[in-house]
């Protein structure tokens, strides 16, 4: 037997990623449903082979169905997801909305699955922000040999982080600069994308930190471990999809780099691709479309005791949001919510 599934913003690029995934990993469906808003109302979607029409998140009626995967952003997410959660529904939310609550599980599968029991205070899991999923599925592997006292890390963050209107803005901009009059100025971002980097995602905080780099720590705390100490710079670049990280980790214990090496061939989720040599490392463009975390420059730092730095590079539509939330439902399913 399969679940009754609902994926709600399954017109968006998350959602739909989330349709694609399911298929992909032929997740037990007996029946699904794609939601959207009423001005996307009737659009159709692909599942598989099958083409779904968009059916009202306002007036769906969320009983007797087993899963709800959300990415309809923070504000629909506080009106539908009660909802569906008060009927029954298991709902795992993309949005910001519930990571930082305490009652309700923030999960990477390879990290914390067993923090999966936690769905039952509020029958909402959490799924967490797309940097911070990359970056805590590099780093569990080695905490569980040397114990992670510190991480730096600074991110070189796609435009579809931000949603279609960053892809556009890029893709026009970077057609506008071709063609004499047809430049686009900045409205989705704070300054040109296109040629250019950003250091900042999300809006300023009163210590000078931006929130997207807030979540990153405060989202490896809970999932990981809360004495971890982390800073982070986080940066928009002009690239499509795939998020980078440049990470470097001081540890409690010594730990060769070679050593770190083996450990990350044999992690879960991780796909490590390290020769050094030019071209021996792997980049944005040739993650997109995979499940796999990749790590690359693997290296000692001196500077440290005990440190280690690292690449890592993921597609953010897919581990840091879609992928991830199929993977809690998997891990729901197989542990929680057995039928048959």
């Amino acid at each position: 037997m399969g679940y009754k599934v609902v994926v709600a913003g399954a017109t968006g690029n998350v959602g739909r990623e989330m349709l694609n995934i399911l298929a992909e990993r032929e997740f037990p469906v007996d029946e699904i449903v794609a939601l959207a808003s009423r001005k996307s109302l009737g659009t159709e979607v692909s599942f598989g082979e099958k083409t779904l029409k968009t059916k009202d998140l306002d007036t769906f009626d969320f009983t007797g169905w087993d899963i709800a995967l959300f990415a309809v952003g923070s504000e629909a997410t506080k009106i539908y997801a009660p909802k569906a959660a008060a009927a029954g529904c298991v709902v795992i939310d993309n949005s910001s909305l519930y990571r930082y609550d305490p009652a309700i599980p923030l999960i990477v599968p390879e990290v914390n699955a067993d923090a999966i029991e936690m769905y039952k205070n509020k029958m909402i899991i959490a799924n967490p922000n797309c940097s911070t999923a990359q970056m805590v599925v590099a780093l569990k592997p080695l905490h569980d040999r040397a114990r992670i006292k510190r991480v730096v890390v600074a991110t070189y963050q796609s435009v579809s982080g931000a949603g279609k209107e960053g892809i556009d803005e890029l893709w026009d901009q970077t057609k506008g600069m071709y063609v004499p009059g047809q430049e686009v100025a900045p409205k989705k971002f704070t300054k040109q994308i296109a040629f250019n980097v950003i250091p900042q995602i999300d809006v300023f905080l009163d210590d000078g930190s931006t929130k997207e780099e807030w979540k990153m720590v405060a989202e490896t705390k809970k999932i990981l471990d809360k004495n971890i100490k982390v800073t982070a710079t986080c940066v928009r670049v002009p690239v499509f999809v795939g998020h980078s990280e440049a990470i470097n980790i001081e540890f409690e214990d010594f730990l060769d780099w070679q050593e770190a090496q083996d450990i990350l061939r044999e992690a879960p989720g991780v796909l490590l691709v390290d020769k050094r040599e030019p071209g021996g490392y792997i980049t944005p463009v040739e993650c997109v479309g995979d499940y796999a975390t990749y790590i690359s420059r693997v290296r000692q730092d001196s500077t440290v005791e005990n440190g280690l730095s690292l690449w890592c590079v993921s597609d953010n539509l897919r581990k840091g949001a879609a992928l991830n939330a199929v993977q809690i439902a998997e891990v729901l399913g197989n542990r929680c919510l057995k039928k048959g």
